[in-house]
């Protein structure tokens, strides 16, 4: 059975897109692909079949991760209850997710960030759709930091269902 990832933003055209993608790279290199499927959605259909931010789409390409093919698309009670792992990229997410999925849910929601050790307290990741390229970079980055422990927990995850 495969185990299911869903990276969740506002608009599923930034950050929750980047968070799939460089999801989906980590565990290709940790040769997961086959266990693991990743999608990514919004909370909101305000940007609905709109293709990845260009400027998310460079950062990317800057680390050597393709964008291409992806349309923005709202979450949906479904996904959400057939996921394993949600993943919110800012503590804004975190109500819509839980009044789309239902209780069923609970447990499995996380800030994208509380992988990360290094977090700290402030785990959100800012919306960069508002800034430069720079902010863009920034939010690469955090993602990125997370990238390792979200893989750890997979990875012991998928121990536990082999057990």
């Amino acid at each position: 059975m495969t185990y299911r990832i869903l990276t969740v933003c506002t608009g599923n055209i930034c950050r929750s897109p980047m968070a799939e993608l460089v999801l989906r790279d980590r565990l290709a290199q940790a040769g997961l692909e086959g266990e693991v499927a990743v999608e990514s959605y919004g909370t909101t259909s305000w940007e609905e079949g709109e293709p990845i931010d260009h400027r998310a789409r460079a950062v990317l390409a800057a680390h050597g991760i393709v964008a291409d093919g992806h349309r923005a698309r709202p979450m949906t009670r479904r996904a959400l209850q057939d996921a394993d792992l949600i993943l919110a990229m800012d503590r804004d997410h975190l109500a819509p997710i839980q009044e789309t999925g239902g209780p069923t849910i609970t447990g499995r929601v996380h800030l994208l960030r509380a992988f990360d050790p290094a977090a700290g307290p402030a785990q959100g990741i800012r919306d960069p759709w508002y800034g430069g390229e720079e902010d863009f970079r920034a939010c690469f980055a955090l993602i990125d930091a997370a990238a390792d422990g979200v893989l750890a927990h997979v990875r012991d995850q998928l121990a536990a269902r082999r057990r």
